[in-house]
């Protein structure tokens, strides 16, 4: 099949969060080149009339999308899918409303929530608490963590993003009310065990990979164990070198494992998601899990977690990639032109 792997185009001054897309694109069209289809790289930006002309010229059979951003801003995640949905092109991955869904955290937890699964409060800042991100904060003591609505990669997590009291977070969301990655919201911040489980779209449905915890290896007693900015994207830093990836779960661990693993299924349903997604936990002293986030196009990079996942169900890079591509053009319903 003739494949676009399309990304968002990257400035050379961008940060490594950003940068990343460009080895998610190599990886995906290296895959798709090894199982016989011809992939061709594209990258686009706000000029969506150019996307358009070209995507008439080129004609491709399906577009395996990673657009992360626009210009950017990741609150424009949804809008290439959008149009391609639009123009009816066949799409490898989530479909447009489930990206939107998904990367707007704030409604996203109103969605878990609503559907009586587990999800922390959650104090929106001021002017933006609309829709189902109303009424989320029960919580008002205990520690929060501040994070951005719309962007991802861990942007602004660090360990002054932990405070204690509601009153602090409320100053945290007012003081970075007016900055990058605005607007904020604050989430009752979890102590205990952190998980993500990845999910797999092939041609027998969806398939939870092996659940992985995250392990915050000789941190001081006041440090927060939390996967922040440095820990994913600063090589040299601390939280890099001593937040380490594990599948190694002990058998007390298996209901637990049970648990998240069915968790993960409720969400893929509940957002109806595609292709590849991940879901990221948090669990608590009394082996409760809390779902933090759902994520429709997690990182596909050869050094990330979905690849990790990957190896450790003994599922080829190249076989994952050419089932969510098969998925995407067979069996699903594509949208009228």
């Amino acid at each position: 099949m003739k494949v676009w792997v399309l990304h968002n185009r990257v400035s050379p001054q961008a940060g490594p969060d950003e940068l990343d897309v460009l080895a998610q694109a190599d990886a995906v069209a290296a895959a798709l080149a090894d199982r016989g289809h011809a992939p061709l790289r594209v990258d686009t930006d706000l000029d969506l009339p150019a996307l358009a002309a070209r995507l008439a010229a080129d004609r491709p059979e399906a577009v395996f999308n990673l657009v992360e951003s626009l210009d950017g801003h990741g609150r424009l995640i949804h809008v290439v899918p959008s149009l391609l949905e639009a123009w009816g092109v066949p799409i490898a991955g989530c479909s447009a409303e489930a990206i939107f869904l998904t990367s707007q955290k704030l409604l996203a937890k109103g969605i878990v929530r609503r559907a009586g699964l587990p999800t922390p409060d959650w104090l929106p800042e001021a002017g933006a608490d609309i829709g189902l991100a109303r009424g989320g904060c029960h919580w008002s003591g205990g520690r929060w963590i501040v994070k951005s609505v719309w962007e991802d990669a861990s942007l602004g997590l660090d360990d002054a993003a932990v405070v204690d009291g509601i009153d602090a977070a409320r100053a945290i969301l007012a003081a970075r009310a007016s900055g990058p990655g605005a607007p904020w919201f604050a989430e009752a911040y979890i102590e205990g065990r952190e998980f993500n489980l990845a999910l797999l779209e092939g041609p027998g449905g969806v398939r939870v990979l092996p659940p992985a915890e995250m392990l915050f290896e000789d941190f001081p007693a006041d440090k927060p164990r939390i996967v922040g900015y440095a820990a994913k994207w600063h090589a040299d830093s601390f939280e890099y070198r001593h937040t380490v990836r594990t599948f190694d779960l002990a058998p007390s661990d298996a209901p637990l494992a049970a648990r998240l693993v069915r968790l993960a299924r409720d969400c893929w349903d509940l957002f109806g998601l595609h292709g590849w997604a991940r879901v990221d936990f948090r669990v608590d002293e009394n082996d409760r899990p809390w779902i933090l986030e759902v994520n429709a196009n997690p990182c596909l990079a050869p050094d990330a977690g979905y690849a990790a996942a990957l190896a450790r169900a003994e599922i080829p890079f190249a076989t994952a990639i050419a089932g969510i591509l098969g998925a995407a053009v067979s069996g699903r319903p594509r949208p009228a032109a």
